[in-house]
């Protein structure tokens, strides 16, 4: 891959069943990719585009509720950081992000524990819109989906690192942090932020979004790099462990979303796949020829990455939903002044 290149590389997943030289090119191209880039796009994924198609449409349902039942499930209701916030209720690098969105994580019971990690706090159940009902069935059936992808891919890593595929299989186990966003960006004659310039916390992320609908951006050098949708695939990117547990090796790269203009809207659901909360991720002894090219692990103090996930994504909730730790957790907000 052209590492000056100006479009993201396409692969295909399906290369891993097609017998052992196919597979290894595969993973060839997955770590020149996510060494260079740190983005692509995936086809071969296995998941129907009729799936994708009705996820897409369980969505923009979803935003078409009248505002009542939208606040109904709204997230200052959740200490666990679940549910639905109004355009602007969500903030990146301190600034506003121009989106309505609604989060689902892993549904799990509430952990009460009020002298342990303050990333405990975060699991829990979702609040789920009483006015949609089949928005739970579609999604829950989503993340299963997207779950069998993201695993195929850690393992598929793994090995291109020179490491036994299952190294990474310990820090899922059978509690991954898996978290979906349902994204709805108006259209603003300004254009402006989306989202503002971030990497992600965690492994990596399946994003799929509505055809058509431009605005993603990557940094890549000293610009940036559109990443508009490619039909019947996910835009994938890795997040800040595995840039950790690769000594940089592995890229956890900035990126951004830039508002539609006036008159559109773009829908995106973005797919997190996490280790456990309080899981460590293995940093992994990397072949010589992969060390020497290593980059180091970012160094930024007013985002230290943590190798245990539950720290790095309690970090990001605080920052990203000031309104909703204020009245949840003013402990944990102290703390981190």
């Amino acid at each position: 891959m052209d590492p000056v290149t100006d479009r993201l590389p396409v692969l295909d997943l399906s290369r891993l069943d097609a017998g052992p030289d196919a597979a290894r090119a595969f993973r060839a191209d997955l770590l020149a990719a996510t060494h260079e880039i740190g983005f692509f796009h995936l086809v071969g994924h296995g998941i129907p585009d009729a799936v994708s198609d009705a996820a897409l449409a369980e969505a923009r349902r979803f935003f078409a509720l009248p505002e009542a039942d939208k606040r109904a499930v709204e997230m200052l209701r959740s200490p666990q950081f679940r549910g639905w916030t109004r355009t602007g209720g969500e903030l990146t690098q301190g600034a506003v992000d121009w989106r309505e969105q609604i989060d689902i994580g892993a549904e799990r019971d509430r952990v009460d524990a009020p002298d342990g990690p303050g990333w405990l706090r975060l699991e829990g159940p979702n609040l789920w819109p009483a006015a949609q009902p089949s928005l739970r069935e579609v999604f829950t059936d989503w993340e299963r989906r997207c779950t069998t992808v993201a695993r195929r891919l850690v393992r598929a890593w793994a090995v291109a690192l020179g490491a036994p595929a299952d190294v990474f299989d310990s820090a899922f186990g059978d509690r991954p942090s898996t978290l979906i966003k349902l994204i709805r960006y108006p259209g603003r004659d300004e254009r402006g932020q989306g989202v503002g310039a971030h990497s992600d916390p965690g492994v990596l992320t399946l994003l799929m979004v509505e055809p058509g609908r431009g605005g993603l951006q990557v940094r890549h050098g000293d610009g940036w790099i559109d990443a508009p949708p490619v039909p019947g695939a996910f835009v994938v990117n890795i997040g800040e462990l595995l840039e950790y547990a690769t000594d940089g090796y592995l890229r956890a790269t900035v990126h951004r979303v830039v508002s539609p203009p006036e008159g559109e809207t773009r829908l995106s659901v973005p797919f997190f796949f996490n280790p456990a909360l309080g899981s460590t991720v293995p940093r992994i002894t990397l072949p010589p020829e992969l060390a020497a090219r290593a980059r180091g692990v970012t160094d930024d103090p007013a985002n230290p990455i943590s190798a245990t996930f539950g720290d790095n994504l309690l970090k990001a909730r605080l920052r990203a939903h000031p309104d909703v730790a204020a009245l949840h957790h003013p402990d944990l907000v102290a703390a981190a002044r």
